[in-house]
């Protein structure tokens, strides 16, 4: 049997986000966009109810396409106000489209956000702590709040410390898998590349 994260083994859903996607490094615009508006809507909820909206969010938001998004306006926020698949609070839905304008300046001024958002780590290359149990994983550290501080001067929401820390776990900016868990190995082996 796989040794995994200990958070990883509620749901099948949360096993298969685990063993396939989190923790290892994204570096496409739009999965990194996903991730953002994902995280956002978290914000006061459980990971898992946002797993199960998944499907509903990308339907709802176009795909993740960040330039449709952004284009957004006050009939598209009351569709999604009524859509029963997403987390129906405007604030939200507001930040994300904020979000999407935010993250398009962002990509003409530095090529990609992605290059913006990675240049925040040394060389590049994702952190790899060496964590034996989620209780020793911080909630945020000291360059989640740099970043969330950025993130916030450049006009984005819903981008706290803990948030943005979570964004960075989801999408490998730091390798966050408990050292015995399978995925550590991996996920360190796919961040040197």
């Amino acid at each position: 049997m796989k040794v995994r994260c200990e958070w990883a083994n509620v749901n099948e859903l949360e096993i298969e986000y685990h063993d396939k996607q989190w923790g290892a490094p994204v570096h496409d615009d739009r999965k990194l966009f996903e991730f953002l508006i994902l995280e956002g809507a978290q914000a006061g909820l459980s990971w898992d109810t946002i797993l199960k909206r998944r499907d509903g969010y990308r339907i709802a938001f176009d795909d993740f396409d960040y330039n449709l998004v952004a284009a957004y306006d006050d009939s598209k926020v009351e569709e999604l106000m009524q859509d029963s698949e997403i987390i129906r609070n405007r604030r939200k839905i507001l930040s994300s489209i904020k979000n999407a304008r935010s993250f398009i300046e962002i990509r003409d001024e530095f090529g990609s956000f992605s290059k913006y958002i990675w240049g925040f780590l040394e060389d590049g290359k994702p952190i790899q702590n060496s964590f034996r149990s989620i209780n020793d994983m911080p909630a945020n550290t000291e360059l989640s709040e740099k970043i969330s501080k950025d993130m916030k001067k450049k006009g984005f929401n819903f981008v706290g410390p803990t948030i943005i820390y979570a964004f960075m776990q989801a999408v490998g900016m730091v390798n966050d898998h408990e050292i015995d868990c399978f995925r550590y190995e991996e996920c360190r082996k796919l961040g040197e590349k």
